[in-house]
């Protein structure tokens, strides 16, 4: 009888500790981690990459409502799978948030690229504005604040810049700019990499071969399921402990 009552005893306190151990980690979570929809990203990291101010190492997941950010001469590449890609350039700092519908960021500084399906809506709100993808067609955009003001290129799709009392629609293979460059800033590097100091014409036609490589991409890289699958190898990082 007393071995009963003992045996009955311990079942109890592992069942106990079981229900607390778990009941801990749903507490020691953040909002973000515990979003409504639970979606998740993985991250591809060169140099040093840190979320949420944690260094970002091989093997994590990134969740809704991280913010990422980028040393000098490091980037990030954040997939998504169905709702696409954020890529953040060096010296970068974005909030990420996502749901099963689309990408909302906020970029702090720094340069990033968003690459979604058609069907899935991507805003990216900077200091000056905000740029809305039209989630009719798959898009690939652009976003440069290193000038201290806000230049967005379009490769594939269409986006709109609101800054204020004004609204640009930016086709594939066009930019605009919004607010004002820091004065004494000596900055010429354009919202795509690898532009400086390129012509009208010549920078209208790169954007356009670039919008077209792109758009093979995404339309190349679909698998069965609808998953964007961009090719490489990626390397995954953990989740911030």
């Amino acid at each position: 009888m007393i071995s009963r009552t003992w045996s009955r005893k311990s079942i109890a306190l592992s069942l106990a500790v079981a229900v607390l151990s778990v009941y801990s980690m749903v507490v020691l979570a953040t909002p973000g981690q515990l979003g409504q929809t639970g979606a998740s990203g993985e991250l591809s990291v060169s140099g040093q990459v840190t979320v949420n101010g944690q260094s970002a190492i091989s093997g994590a997941t990134v969740f809704t409502d991280s913010t990422i950010e980028t040393a000098a001469n490091s980037s990030a590449t954040l997939s998504l799978g169905k709702l696409g890609r954020v890529e953040l350039l060096p010296s970068t700092v974005m909030k990420v948030s996502f749901s099963q519908t689309g990408i909302t960021g906020v970029l702090q500084s720094g340069r990033a690229r968003v690459s979604v399906p058609a069907g899935i809506s991507a805003t990216v709100n900077t200091k000056d504005g905000a740029v809305i993808a039209d989630n009719t067609q798959a898009d690939a955009f652009s976003i440069d604040t290193e000038c201290g003001n806000t230049i967005v290129a379009t490769q594939v799709g269409k986006v709109e810049l609101r800054a204020g009392s004004k609204v640009s629609q930016i086709a594939a293979g066009s930019q605009d700019t919004a607010g004002q460059a820091t004065p004494g800033t000596r900055c010429t590097r354009l919202a795509l990499p690898g532009m400086k100091g390129i012509g009208g014409g010549a920078l209208a036609a790169l954007l356009l071969a670039a919008g077209g490589a792109i758009a093979a991409a995404i339309l190349a890289g679909r698998s069965g399921n609808n998953d964007l699958n961009f090719g490489g190898n990626v390397t995954v990082v953990s989740p911030t402990r």
